[in-house]
């Protein structure tokens, strides 16, 4: 169940760009008053797209998620689908993630900021940068590293959820095993990972789904 979080470093810059419109740091500095009328008019032109349990997913944050993948998507190279596919498709993993987000609280998981450091120290290296070349690469970018540091914490905290309630769902037997081997030519520890792992990503997909039915979702987004 583990992913490396990893950053490629020609794709940095679109990363980072996507990731401040995704935080709400993509904005041209303003006098205090300034900033204080443009969060007013936010709050007044805001409204709930889903409402999540007890929680809400707002408007902003939609229109934010879909520039971001907008952004990554184009530097990948990746033909982008109708826009209104692509807002329902993003609400729909926002909502996932919010239900996940719930669960996690309730079951009292965090990650501390030392395990935290340890992963944003990795996102750095992979990319053959120090913690400070890569604060300075989004700081380029109109990012600050501690607003990047807790999306990752987000993350972090929504895989350790999904290994604690998917992981002990996966059972793989000795025939299973044995016959991957033989058909692979594989070592009995690369066909327990892949196995575990394929396995893994069908519980996952079940899981995902029950919690989905399970949560009390309105969604408000226009044209459903």
């Amino acid at each position: 169940m583990k992913q490396k979080h990893t950053v490629s470093r020609r794709r940095t810059a679109a990363l980072a760009a996507g990731l401040a419109m995704a935080l709400g740091l993509a904005s041209v500095p303003f006098g205090a008053g300034a900033q204080e009328f443009q969060s007013m008019q936010r709050q007044a032109l805001d409204r709930i797209v889903a409402v999540v349990n007890q929680g809400a997913i707002m408007h902003s944050e939609l229109e934010a998620r879909l520039a971001q993948t907008r952004s990554q998507l184009t530097a990948q190279e990746v033909d982008l689908p109708p826009e209104e596919v692509l807002r329902e498709q993003l609400l729909d993993q926002m909502i996932l993630e919010e239900i996940q987000l719930q669960m996690a609280r309730e079951a009292g998981l965090s990650i501390d900021d030392t395990e935290l450091n340890r992963q944003v120290r990795a996102i750095a290296e992979s990319n053959g940068m120090t913690l400070d070349e890569f604060a300075d690469a989004l700081e380029a970018d109109g990012l600050v590293l501690a607003s990047v540091r807790e999306e990752i914490r987000r993350e972090l905290v929504m895989r350790e959820l999904q290994q604690r309630r998917v992981g002990s769902r996966v059972n793989l037997s000795e025939r299973e095993i044995e016959r991957f081997m033989e058909r692979e030519g594989a070592s009995r520890q690369q066909a327990q990972q892949t196995l575990f792992q394929r396995r893994a990503n069908e519980e996952l997909e079940v899981w995902l789904q029950e919690i989905r039915s399970q949560a009390f979702v309105d969604n408000r987004l226009e044209g459903r």
